[in-house]
């Protein structure tokens, strides 16, 4: 038995004694001992007896459980441990500082701690078949098929336990109760839970809670074997779980599976004189055989149903996080009307639905993930998994298991099987984002699965043939990698099979205001600021500037601008980052000698126009396009200025 005494809190001086073998402790109704302490949570935790000895687990409370052992302070948190044996004289604290709430323990040794005396004893080794004195016995030999047999057809586990009772009362005429203890392992460790109780006679469990006689439970878990206590008052020990319930004969068998003790299955006859004898014991061992397989089994399917939810879980996440690439029951929207992006959308048409590699160009933040995702969801794959895996985000061996997998034991760390990205993506799309990343000796393997669509995990004997379709992506140049001797020459012509580039923002700038404005709605949207839109002037400032950082810098722009303004106002130039402000620094370059207005601005103007051809190699076509005026325009400003 345990004894609980709050040393501080607002129930101080409060005692909580206890012989059952949970005891739950919170601030809420329901638990064994009610603190209503502000820093108790609701279910803070338990303290279980799992037959030799009590451990406290903590239930992750809010703030936390600590046992005071003497000077040492041992806490039970996520970065130390969850669970302790508890000894006599520990102190255990819920929350701390001043508001927290102390139990002294003691434990209390009772005459259940005695040596049993008991009629029959066998060990696990020794249980077997029925006795031939049990074949002779046509009627109890048919009851026992009949038990079994409804045992062996029970899979789900309430199931199971519904029908090794009932086998109870059938085989053992005179059993009044039968009471069913598994073990439990909460985050590694091991505690017997009584789970049911029947009572002869009455439909469904125990209406109250039916003790379990803790001699015989030790006794059969320590020595492990089936024991007989009769007239146990007497023959077990003077208890008071014991006399307190007229137990006159006590009969346990262990559950067990090889070494692992997985239960105890115990009958009691509380209402008669009745002494359970050897061909009893005989029976419930054959029971007990077949109730741990039931058990066995019963666990196994319920660890596989909770493994096939949480798989199925993960899969319905991992497609809804897919489907959020869509937009309706096409793919995400791709924002742009200028002549190269209707170029790219006629590109894309023509390759999704062949098995062509597709190679995607562009500088950082271009979105080449987003049109990887187009040529999947545009395709025939599209009710398959799309899988991106970004080269340069993993060292070279954890890369190569990522991609391919392992087997187990194939090296230091290699605790079970993995799967690789290509086998998960078979039937669907690979991405491999930063291509050029990968060591060499990963580009020959990533070779031999577009040459020969096979791969060979890390430590496996045998190839495995897939199905998936290589997307790669670079914001280098393949041909300066080959030409250095960083990229394999026969891998580059595999992978620039089709290649797609996707262009800078400053080469479609008319798309920045549709771009700013989607932006702009989704970050108001999702930030709750309703924000009037742009002013002129901001959004003149937004295309003039060259987004080194291309879309995905104008997005991270547009979110801190949704931050800063006031709900229904206009983004106006001051809130833009200095370097969007670039014009301000244009004059400060420029230094116009004083005159009209008129020229101080073709003064401005003209060094506008040699900057442009000084930046695109003297070529006209590029400077005219990323001043957002035509050649002809370009050619007649330049006469003007005599340039």
């Amino acid at each position: 038995m345990i004894r609980l005494d709050v040393t501080q809190g607002l129930t101080r001086s409060a005692r909580h004694e206890s012989s059952a073998d949970v005891i739950r402790i919170g601030r809420a109704e329901g638990n064994d001992l009610v603190l209503p302490d502000e820093l108790v949570s609701g279910e803070h935790l338990r303290i279980v007896f799992g037959g030799e000895r009590y451990t406290l687990r903590d239930l992750r409370s809010t703030n936390g459980t600590a046992v005071l052992r003497g000077s040492e302070r041992i806490a039970l948190d996520d970065t130390n441990r969850r669970e302790l044996e508890l000894q006599a004289g520990d102190v255990v604290e819920l929350g701390s500082g001043e508001l927290a709430v102390r139990l002294g323990v003691t434990l209390v040794e009772d005459a259940e701690s005695d040596v049993a005396r008991v009629l029959a004893i066998r060990k696990i080794d020794e249980l077997g078949p029925a006795e031939s004195a049990i074949e002779r016995d046509g009627g109890r030999l048919r009851a026992l098929y009949d038990v079994l047999k409804r045992i062996g057809g029970a899979a789900d586990m309430n199931d199971v336990l519904v029908a090794i009772c009932d086998g109870a009362f059938a085989l053992l005429p005179g059993a009044t109760h039968v009471t069913v203890v598994l073990r439990e392992d909460d985050e590694g460790a091991a505690s017997y839970v009584p789970i049911v109780t029947r009572v002869r006679g009455q439909k469904g469990p125990a209406t109250e809670p039916i003790p379990v006689t803790r001699s015989v439970f030790r006794k059969v878990v320590s020595e492990r074997a089936a024991v007989i206590a009769a007239d146990a008052p007497r023959e077990v020990a003077q208890t008071e779980s014991l006399m307190g319930a007229s137990i006159r004969s006590v009969l346990g068998v262990p559950l067990w599976r090889g070494e692992e003790i997985l239960g105890v299955l115990q009958m009691d006859n509380r209402e008669s004189a009745g002494v359970f004898t050897s061909m009893d014991l005989d029976v419930c061992a054959v029971l007990a055989h077949h109730a741990s397989l039931a058990v066995a089994n019963a666990r196994l399917v319920q660890r596989l149903r909770a493994a096939e939810d949480r798989l199925k879980k993960e899969n319905t996440f991992l497609k809804t996080r897919e489907e959020s690439r869509r937009v309706g029951k096409g793919e995400q929207e791709i924002i742009g009307t200028a002549g190269a992006m209707r170029s790219l959308f006629d590109q894309l048409n023509k390759v999704v639905d062949t098995r062509v590699t597709v190679l995607i160009e562009g500088e950082t933040g271009v979105g080449k993930e987003l049109i990887a995702a187009a040529v999947h969801y545009r395709s025939r794959r599209r009710t398959q998994l799309f899988v991106s895996q970004n080269c340069a985000a993993m060292p070279e061996n954890l890369l190569e298991s990522e991609l391919f997998g392992h087997k187990k034991g194939s090296f230091t760390g290699a605790h079970e099987d993995k799967k690789g990205l290509f086998e998960i993506a078979d039937g669907g799309t690979l991405f491999l984002d930063e291509v050029t990343e990968m060591p060499l000796s990963l580009q020959s393997k990533l070779l031999r699965v577009l040459q020969e669509g096979e791969i060979r995990a890390i430590g496996a004997t045998a190839e495995k043939r897939v199905n998936v379709r290589i997307v790669a992506a670079t914001n280098r140049n393949l041909e300066k990698e080959v030409a250095e001797g960083r990229f394999r020459e026969d891998l580059y012509y595999r992978l620039k099979v089709f290649p797609i580039r996707v262009p800078p923002l400053r080469e479609r700038r008319e798309d920045i205001p549709l771009l700013a404005k989607h932006f702009l709605e989704r970050y108001s949207t999702e930030l709750g600021k309703p924000a009037a839109g742009y002013s002129q002037q901001a959004m003149e400032l937004l295309q003039a500037y060259d987004w080194p950082g291309n879309v995905r810098e104008l997005q991270n722009e547009v979110q801190r601008l949704v931050i800063q303004i006031d709900a229904g106002d206009f983004i106006t130039p001051d809130l833009l980052s200095p370097r969007i402000r670039q014009i301000e620094g244009v004059i400060d370059r420029v230094k116009p000698t004083k005159g009209t207005l008129k020229e101080m601005m073709d003064q401005l103007e003209r060094w506008l126009l040699i900057e442009a051809l000084r930046e695109h190699d003297n070529n006209k076509t590029a400077a005219a396009r990323s001043l957002g005026i035509t050649r002809e325009g370009l050619h007649k400003k330049l006469r003007a200025f005599g340039l």
